[in-house]
């Protein structure tokens, strides 16, 4: 991937233009992270990139952003600007080119993402990246209060890195954040939803959790519930706890494990009718979150007679014919009833078992 990157930097350069690798790839190569996204930047105009990379596609031209796809590789290529005006806390809406290096990383949110790679791949760091990276510390580029007011999606995205990396917040960082919460307000859920899914599922969670709630973005975000949330090993077991399906945007699927979830919460977990109505994720989810230990509860899971009624022995048709009956609710009654008796083991799912019991309830009963 370094390497494709570093042939594409020196094709542009070919070309008498200047290009670096910048930021969060330089970041995570130095701190020894895999990373899967390569930025680079340039004083090439998105016309004279499409000039030297014929299929190159242009997202986002009037922002100065060019895509180009080398070995399954995305590579976003942006030229180097200068941001003059915001609007709505969010986004640049007038912008400039500019020739020079340093005046585009000045743009940029955080000095650890300012770092930049050239193409014999030396790093260039002219904002002091790498000092933060060994002191593991989070600070803007440039006064933290006008950040995070130009954009306040960098509020969040500071809480994320800090979370991600291991990394502590400046006090100057800090303070601005609880001084600027309020920007947060105008954030759309889906943008918030995306940076609270990576500090939730962060091997950091507990620590991204305690700056949410230290900061007092809980209720800038609408998350009331953060400081009662006991579980964290699931993405969808947080939000279940959070409860917040009528604000955040979730899938049907989404919503329908989280109102499983909350109603098994008031369940026994280990019982064999519940396991087998709502299955061992939710189930497990809902003993985390109870503190149950889930090795028990995946072995009762697993110790179920059937897991699903297609596993059941005996079908409606069977049961027709047993009783020389035709089509009718009483079917549906009955194989409930069957399988809650298998469930429970107070019946085995063994075709001469089910029939002898069908014929011995349900054969003198008027259908």
């Amino acid at each position: 991937m370094l390497e494709t990157a570093l042939k594409l930097i020196k094709k542009i350069e070919d070309q008498g233009f200047v290009a670096y690798i910048v930021g969060g790839f330089v970041r995570d190569y130095l701190l020894g992270i895999t990373s899967h996204d390569i930025d680079i930047c340039t004083n090439a105009r998105p016309s004279d990139i499409r000039n030297i990379f014929q299929d190159a596609c242009l997202p986002n031209e009037a922002y100065g952003s060019t895509t180009v796809l080398i070995k399954n590789i995305h590579f976003e290529i942006t030229t180097f600007r200068k941001e003059i005006t915001y609007i709505n806390n969010r986004k640049p809406i007038e912008f400039e080119y500019i020739d020079d290096l340093l005046e585009d990383l000045k743009r940029r949110d955080f000095c650890i993402n300012t770092l930049c790679m050239d193409k014999n791949g030396n790093i260039i760091d002219l904002l002091n990246g790498k000092e933060d990276l060994e002191k593991k510390e989070i600070n803007t580029v440039g006064d933290s209060y006008t950040k995070f007011v130009e954009d306040s999606l960098r509020i969040l995205r500071a809480v994320r890195f800090a979370t991600s990396l291991n990394f502590s917040l400046s006090s100057d960082v800090k303070e601005s954040i609880k001084e600027t919460k309020q920007y947060v307000l105008k954030l759309s859920y889906s943008r918030k939803k995306e940076e609270l899914n990576k500090i939730f599922t962060s091997v950091h969670v507990k620590y991204g959790v305690k700056l949410l709630l230290e900061l007092g973005l809980d209720q800038q975000l609408k998350l009331f519930r953060l400081k009662e949330i006991t579980y964290f090993e699931d993405l969808i077991g947080i939000w279940a706890q959070l409860e917040v399906d009528d604000i955040y945007p979730f899938t049907k699927n989404e919503k329908e494990l989280m109102n499983q979830i909350r109603t098994v919460l008031k369940l026994d977990n280990l019982d064999s009718l519940v396991l087998y109505q709502y299955g061992l994720y939710v189930n497990s989810i809902a003993a985390g979150i109870k503190g149950i230990n889930k090795k028990l509860v995946t072995k009762k899971y697993n110790e179920l007679s059937m897991k699903s009624k297609n596993e059941m022995k005996i079908t409606g048709l069977d049961i027709m014919k047993l009783l020389h009956t035709k089509p009718g609710k009483y079917l549906k009654e009955i194989l409930k009833d069957l399988e809650e008796k298998i469930i429970t083991n107070q019946l085995s799912n063994e075709v001469e078992a089910l029939k002898q019991y069908v014929l011995e309830k349900y054969g003198s009963t008027q259908i």
